[in-house]
């Protein structure tokens, strides 16, 4: 009943084949994957992870087996194989090195044992004493003998589900020392991954000797677990990658549990002395050490390295194509060292320096922005010199709404001087302001102050004015502040972000504001839950949406699109009308706060409003869409739209009727974002109720949906318009970037002095807090 084993010798390797296997064989010309890289220097960076063709998989015993440690987590193995399938399938050459036959083998020796004993006892006992039985110790290499043909048995079922044939191949650390068995071994995994066949590949558990400590050769990793055999496999056979999968996130720099373990994002070789190991996994033979040395072992011989979690239910089911796509997933093992700090050292500079910035007086952070504003004037050749070069390179790639929003001009720098000067005034009713005072009891006295948010990440897209903005905004609010920015504008963010630091070096603060220039992804930015406290995207629909879904333990704040209406009344002035809408759509159409729609009220069809307004569109060179209902009243109508939510960003625009205002109220609530609705109207009443109807973030009676804007607002600047309904909402300066702090000045209180049997009674008087009082 005991499972057949193979031998270590890879003379008389048993190579296992699924039925299909000469139906999924595809020739190598038909592989979807680029031809393999020249070996001999692993990745630099986790984004060119993409490049990797050979791939080797190791699997830990923690990650193959059940809780118990009494056989396979069968779901948890199901995953991966199928992010190797998919792998395989793209045309790379994929391994696994997998434990789990111990764990197997004794799951089915227990039920062997256990059934043989019930036999006996039911023959001579009776039944009354099968609760008395036990299960013996069992010697591991009997399980592995047991075990071994069923595991891989089940990789084959669940890989002959995607069409992919496996070869098992069993060995022990001697085959690595015959040099016969080492050409052998590596001839015939070059033979298997030719014919696009998954090698399963594990250590000879049935008669593999015990470690001995300190046997390597000299330059040479001895096969002690599978941590060493997956590294010294990725050696001879030159992979490209090797993704060991444990049960723990990746590697840190103290045992994870303990206080201010902090996960490693890249470990670099020599950086061996910065970390305290803690115990061995629940199950297997090797440990955190152990694979930290065999992925230098193996980074040194020119394979890449990521250690990460294999038994996280959350990401189990695309931790390898997650790795394999270059996103941050685990710890990167890389030779070559950045030339300046990671994310995360760039996170806490900016949170310290942030504290300090938040400490100063507002006539300090007053002056800082005004310095920033006299720089933005003073160098402004500079300025538009890097940005011509982002220009140049954006022409013929970027569309033309992209290239308006990078281009910066002197009258773009004029107008952010001005806008900054105003914000520094009202720098100085920012941090610290008592927003309320309450006399709790008598000496009992609570504040509620206003105080900064902390660190905060805002993600732009070719807007690089939005760097100073977004900056003195943070200056003035006293928080940190984190930058992403396009790669279009990475010359021209360069300079403004140096400009920045300049300024902010007056006070001693210049790493409060810290510009991102690693290869970090966005999604992975996002991740950073435990380091950012808010993330303001600014940049096309798409980018938001794709943020909001990201950042799952980060609050966003911002709008996915700016669909703006605006609704022309029965009642309209001419003049009004066509002014407004030519400067909603026509001023900036590339703006969020740029008319997209303009619905028009039934009487005025064939009207001379009516037609001046189209008169005006055309002279404009506005592409106009008929919405259904206005196609229906023309013989030849423009192009129908293909949907009436579109934010075209661009001179053009969809046209709508509609019979009333609450008509036009119900379609905007349908169709738009909640960002800036506009009525042009004579008729008071009328306006009055569509801007009490409107649940839009700003609502305008006959003015353009253009001053949709901090600046023109009188805030000095914005983050952003944010359309949530929590928070800020509408164009977001100074107040919508900071949060509140209660503060209790007492004398010894306790809650029990206010009990029935106490002295205290509560007083819960407001106290007047003059205008301007700071704590």
């Amino acid at each position: 009943m005991f499972a057949r084993f193979a031998l270590g010798s890879l003379l008389k390797c048993r190579i296992q084949r699924s039925n299909v296997c000469p139906a999924s064989i595809r020739a190598f010309s038909q592989a979807k994957f680029s031809l393999p890289r020249p070996h001999g220097k692993s990745f630099a960076h986790r984004s060119e992870l993409k490049q990797a063709k050979r791939i080797v998989v190791k699997l830990g015993s923690a990650v193959v087996t059940r809780g118990d440690e009494c056989g396979l987590a069968l779901g948890r193995l199901a995953s991966i194989v199928e992010q190797v399938a998919m792998l395989q399938n793209q045309g790379r050459e994929m391994m696994i090195v997998t434990s789990g036959a111990v764990a197997f083998g004794k799951q089915r020796l227990r039920h062997e044992i256990l059934l043989s004993q019930s036999v006996r006892q039911a023959l001579h006992s009776g039944q009354n004493q099968l609760k008395d039985m036990s299960v013996p110790v069992l010697e591991a290499r009997a399980c592995a003998a047991a075990g071994q043909s069923g595991l891989m048995a089940l990789y084959e079922a669940m890989f002959t589900q995607y069409s992919i044939c496996t070869a098992q191949i069993l060995v022990t650390n001697l085959d690595f020392h015959d040099e016969q068995k080492r050409r052998n071994l590596n001839s015939t995994l070059h033979e298997l991954l030719r014919m696009n066949i998954v090698p399963i590949i594990n250590t000879n558990d049935a008669v593999v000797p015990p470690p001995v400590p300190n046997s390597d050769l000299q330059g040479v990793i001895s096969i002690k677990d599978n941590d060493s055999l997956a590294a010294r496999l990725a050696v001879e056979m030159k992979a490209d990658l090797l993704i060991a999968l444990s049960d723990v996130q990746g590697l840190y720099d103290s045992p994870p549990g303990t206080d201010d373990a902090k996960l490693i994002d890249i470990f670099y070789p020599g950086d061996q002395q910065s970390i305290t190991y803690g115990t061995k996994s629940r199950v297997g033979i090797g440990g955190m050490e152990a694979k930290v040395k065999a992925a230098l072992w193996a980074l040194q011989g020119g394979t890449s390295v990521i250690i990460a979690n294999g038994t996280d239910p959350k990401v189990t089911g695309h931790v390898i194509t997650d790795i394999v796509e270059g996103k941050k997933v685990g710890t990167f093992f890389s030779e070559v060292k950045p030339a300046g700090p990671t994310i995360e050292q760039q996170t806490e500079m900016a949170r310290h320096a942030g504290r300090t910035l938040a400490s100063l007086l507002p006539e300090q952070r007053g002056e800082i922005i005004c310095c920033l504003a006299e720089l933005l004037t003073e160098k402004k050749d500079e300025i538009l010199s890097a940005n011509r070069k982002d220009m140049e390179l954006a022409t013929g790639r970027l569309s033309q709404p992209l290239i308006n929003r990078l281009s910066l001009s002197t009258a773009k720098l004029n107008s952010l001087a001005i806008g900054l000067r105003q914000l520094a005034v009202s720098s100085r009713n920012s941090v610290g302001r008592v927003l309320r005072r309450t006399r709790v009891a008598n000496n009992l006295e609570l504040e509620q102050i206003t105080v900064p948010i902390g660190v905060l990440l805002v993600i732009f897209e070719s807007r690089p004015d939005c760097l100073p903005q977004v900056s003195a905004l943070a200056i003035s609010s006293g928080n940190a502040l984190l930058l992403k920015g396009g790669k279009e504008a990475a010359n021209t963010n360069r300079i403004l972000h140096q400009l920045t630091q300049e300024a902010l070096s007056i006070h001693g603060v210049a790493d409060a504001i810290q510009l991102v220039s690693t290869r970090e992804e966005v999604e992975d930015l996002c991740r950073l839950d435990k380091m950012i406290d808010l993330i303001i995207p600014r940049g096309s629909s798409q980018l938001v949406r794709d943020i909001q879904k990201a950042a799952k333990g980060i609050p966003v704040l911002g709008h996915s699109e700016g669909v703006c209406h605006v609704y022309i009344d029965s009642e309209a002035s001419i003049d009004k009308a066509i002014e407004v809408v030519k400067d909603s759509k026509c001023d900036y159409p590339a703006a969020c706060n740029a008319m997209e729609t303009l619905l028009i009220h039934r009487d005025l069809l064939r009207t001379p409003l009516f037609d001046q307004i189209i008169d005006m569109l055309r002279t404009e060179q506005v592409k106009i869409h008929a919405g259904p209902r206005f196609a229906s009243y023309l013989t030849f109508s423009p192009s129908e739209v293909k949907s009436l939510r579109t934010e075209y960003g661009d001179l053009e625009c969809c046209i709508e009727v509609v019979d009333s205002m609450q008509d036009a109220v119900d379609h905007i609530h349908k169709y738009g974002s909640s960002h800036t609705d506009v009525i042009v109207t004579e008729n008071e009443d009328t306006a009055e109720q569509y801007l009490q109807q409107v649940d839009s973030a700003c609502v305008f009676w006959n003015a353009s949906s253009r001053f949709a804007d901090g600046y023109r607002f009188g805030l000095g600047a914005e983050v952003g318009i944010s359309t949530a309904r929590i928070h800020a909402r509408g164009p977001v300066g100074l107040e919508g970037l900071l949060t509140t702090k209660w503060v209790l000045r007492g004398e010894g209180h306790t809650v029990a002095d206010f009990s029935e049997q106490g002295s205290m009674k509560y007083l819960h008087e407001n106290i007047p807090v003059p205008h301007g009082s700071f704590n």
